[in-house]
């Protein structure tokens, strides 16, 4: 919900890098995401594949960097390529490369809750651009989670 909710916020050129526990929910965050920008197939983890690319309203790239094992593999990819494109780009395990990102990006880390389907999310915006999207999307996200007859969000 939260991704979803941030989806119509992105625009191209925009870098998300996920962190957080191995099974905390990177993959299915980016689901959400997806769903936002209108992205229609399903969306799968790229762990073996390094890369899946959607088609919404913004072209989405989906990039999981965990078995990498050097920055040097990554830019041999076109890492550099990548982050000049039109695409949304979104990378699970992005902390691991932090060095490579944009200064202008946005982190997000899941963490595991005490219950099973309880999840910590913090942000991190890079730069005032950010700072913007991220309360839009809390105000989307509210609206969301809203029960069906509760007044709207002031």
């Amino acid at each position: 919900m939260i991704g979803e909710a941030l989806g119509p916020e992105l625009a191209p050129g925009d870098v998300i890098a996920l962190g957080g526990e191995l099974g905390a929910g990177k993959t299915v965050w980016v689901q959400g995401l997806a769903a936002g920008l209108g992205v229609s197939a399903t969306v799968t983890s790229p762990t073996f594949t390094l890369a899946h690319e959607y088609r919404g309203r913004h072209r989405l790239l989906h990039v999981d960097v965990y078995r990498l094992e050097s920055f040097g593999e990554l830019v041999d990819l076109g890492f550099e390529e990548w982050l000049e494109s039109d695409a949304i780009m979104v990378i699970e395990w992005g902390d691991a490369i932090r060095p490579l990102l944009p200064d202008r990006r946005l982190e997000v880390d899941i963490r595991l809750g005490d219950r099973l389907e309880e999840r910590s999310l913090s942000f991190r915006p890079g730069g005032r651009e950010w700072v913007a999207k991220l309360s839009r999307m809390s105000r989307t996200a509210k609206e969301l989670l809203a029960p069906p007859d509760a007044p709207p969000p002031g």
